[in-house]
């Protein structure tokens, strides 16, 4: 099945890149690295589970047009996303050599593709980018609109760059190792996409709930519709002055939510949907008429993977004062005039936010 799905992406007037959704990446990465680099040498960064289960594979991919390639492992879980993690991986290219064309290409999630985003970004000012998501996450929401970054003690992603990928290339077979938690997490911002855009998704991913997820061809166009949705939303708007803000859907709460629970212990994913159900409430409550019934379908599979969501909505409420997305001090919420027509108010009323969070927390108890 070599259905290919190419999604060409405007960012600015020069920079153009493509986000590829496929069965199959094997002839596509070389062919188009050797288009665009020198075969001298490729750096891959990779995610060290990913490494386990698909070494052979991106070895060969690698060999095929490269003639040396520098590897680095990355640990699993967010701690990677460190400055400490950065400098290892900088000192290493450095150490090894690289010159302002020698590619990077980031194999794994959203860990993974932040920081050799950031890598990528920071080394000689910039090496070009390429990423190939291995996570449902990945492949609809972190790889795609160039945001690298690295979590501070302070907070999440407080250091980081814009920087555009030159491809994405998406490779449908690595979700067959994917773990359930992983495509339930994931599944989260195609729900999200499916609110503030098109509607339609939130019937596609029913029907598709229903089984074992497969990586088949309807996983592809719900994946490449995804992408669509956030590639035209990017395009509309590159740094987050206004439309961008529309993929904070559910995040705003969300994020308060994995701030709270400790980082590391709710899923991002997770987060967002209880997040998702906040903001439907809150846009109800000022008489929008959306009702978060279309949700109903993916809550029991978000409440057997969440262990226990945090009760202490004052905490709640102020985690979301401190978000970095604030602006002079106004939590500003997306909410939803109706579905798949998003936008954003500054939230004043907190007993309506207060009545928000019961509501969604109720959800899951």
């Amino acid at each position: 099945m070599s259905h290919h799905h190419n999604i060409e992406v405007d960012i600015s007037f020069e920079d153009r890149y493509r986000v590829r959704v496929g069965q199959d990446v094997r002839e596509a990465l070389p062919s188009f690295c050797s288009q665009h680099y020198h075969p001298e040498k490729i750096i891959v960064i990779i995610d060290e589970k990913v490494d386990q289960l698909h070494h052979t594979k991106i070895q060969e991919i690698c060999d095929d047009y490269f003639r040396e390639i520098l590897w680095l492992e990355v640990p699993r879980g967010e701690r990677s996303k460190s400055l400490s993690q950065w400098q290892l991986m900088v000192d290493r290219i450095l150490e090894e050599g690289v010159e302002r064309g020698t590619p990077l290409l980031a194999v794994g999630g959203g860990v993974t593709g932040d920081l050799a985003g950031f890598v990528a970004a920071s080394t000689l000012r910039g090496i070009p980018l390429i990423h190939m998501p291995t996570t449902l996450l990945a492949m609809v929401d972190s790889s795609i609109g160039g945001k690298t970054g690295l979590n501070h003690p302070t907070g999440k992603n407080l250091v980081g760059a814009f920087y555009q990928p030159e491809a994405v290339f998406a490779d449908m077979a690595f979700l067959r190792t994917l773990e359930q938690e992983e495509w339930i997490t994931g599944m989260a911002e195609v729900i999200k996409y499916a609110a503030i855009r098109k509607p339609e998704l939130f019937d596609e991913l029913t029907g598709l709930i229903k089984s074992i997820p497969e990586p088949d061809e309807r996983w592809a166009n719900v994946i490449s519709e995804s992408v669509r949705i956030k590639t035209d939303i990017v395009e509309e708007d590159v740094l987050e002055a206004g439309n961008r803000a529309f993929l904070n859907f559910g995040h705003t709460f969300g994020h308060a939510l994995e701030k709270v629970a400790g980082y590391g212990n709710l899923a991002h994913g997770e987060a967002v949907f209880a997040g998702m159900i906040a903001a439907t409430h809150f846009s109800r409550q000022l008489g929008h008429s959306v009702d978060d019934i279309r949700f109903s379908p993916f809550l029991p599979l978000y409440k057997r993977q969440i262990q226990s969501l945090p009760a202490d909505i004052g905490a709640l409420i102020e985690a979301m004062r401190t978000d970095k997305k604030v602006k002079d001090n106004t939590i500003q919420l997306v909410l939803l005039k109706e579905w798949g027509s998003p936008y954003i108010q500054p939230c004043t009323d907190l007993s309506k936010l207060e009545e928000s969070w019961q509501y969604a927390l109720a959800q899951f108890t």
